[in-house]
């Protein structure tokens, strides 16, 4: 894909003011819910930049949930990021993002990932390049067929004012980017990806990136308000912790954020803030057929869930 070069309409400063604006906002609606409180971090990058990480532990309704805001400077893109772009290898580099992951405490109301990030690369011998990315996704224990379904048109609704067919496209990327090879599933129900994202111009790449941030908590609070409270026991909190242990392999093996953060040399307690305070490994486990944690297995493919919920 050809970047946009950087010009004077590219405003990295605008960015970073909504993605301060995002992260207050989405702890004050976290706040609102549950017992306890942020502890808020500030770290500074030794090669350049830094954040503010906000983590709250051990509440009523989250176990964990983490919130973190970057803004990093450096004179070489990482591996992560330049894979796939000769370009930009090496070269000088600004990133700031917002990335926030969210582990209820109970296995009914799922975990959930948000983030969404803006990226400017300066080679030596061309102009500088610019471009958005990020998405949410939802990762459910005990799916319930109205919750996939108001995640999905949340995320819909997000796409809709920007073009036809980028909802398709984003959810497609989606099923494909949160995808464990090695266990030929799915790391949830999905919702959005993207990235690479400058066409048409700075103005309306910004405007759908805010339109995605925007739209998370309209999207997952309703979904932990049915949840939060739904009785569950010990069954129901161990196979939530054995599923778990799937969300920390695709993080540690496969997530191009927490590479990029790592080969960056970020914070590691920030980059690492996504991981679930609790988790379990069983070999070779297989749920009964028939049970509710089998039909988990059922969501773990690409499916077109708007097409197929709707019509129950």
């Amino acid at each position: 894909m050809n970047r946009q070069v950087m010009t004077d309409s590219a405003d990295a400063s605008a960015v970073k003011r909504y993605l301060i604006e995002l992260q207050d906002h989405v702890t004050a609606a976290v706040e609102s819910v549950d017992s306890a409180k942020f502890r808020r971090d500030r770290w500074d990058r030794p090669e350049g930049g830094g954040g503010e990480s906000r983590v709250l532990s051990e509440g009523a309704v989250f176990e964990r949930a983490g919130v973190s805001v970057s803004h990093v400077f450096g004179e070489k893109m990482p591996p992560s990021a330049s894979n796939q772009r000769p370009e930009i290898a090496g070269a000088p580099f600004e990133a700031m993002g917002l990335s926030l992951v969210f582990h209820p405490r109970n296995p009914h109301a799922p975990t959930t990932h948000c983030n969404v990030r803006f990226f400017v690369a300066r080679p030596a011998n061309s102009e500088a390049v610019w471009w958005f990315g990020g998405g949410f996704d939802l990762t459910p224990y005990y799916p319930h067929d109205e919750d996939v379904l108001h995640w999905h048109q949340t995320a819909r609704d997000a796409c809709r004012p920007f073009g036809a067919g980028l909802y398709e496209k984003y959810k497609d990327w989606c099923d494909r980017y949160f995808f464990l090879p090695h266990r030929n599933e799915t790391r949830g129900v999905g919702g959005l990806f993207f990235d690479d994202l400058n066409e048409q111009g700075f103005d309306r790449c910004f405007a759908f990136q805010r339109s995605i941030g925007d739209h998370f908590l309209p999207a997952f609070m309703p979904i932990l308000e049915r949840r939060r409270d739904q009785p569950y026991g010990d069954r129901e909190r161990q196979f939530q912790l054995y599923r778990r242990g799937r969300y920390v392999e695709f993080n540690l093996v496969y997530d191009r954020g927490t590479l990029f953060g790592l080969q960056s040399r970020g914070r590691t307690e920030s980059i690492l803030m996504s991981m679930p305070p609790l988790v379990r490994w069983d070999y070779d486990w297989h749920p009964e057929p028939g049970s509710p944690e089998a039909r988990l297995y059922d969501f773990l493919r690409p499916r077109d869930y708007l097409a197929e919920l709707m019509q129950k």
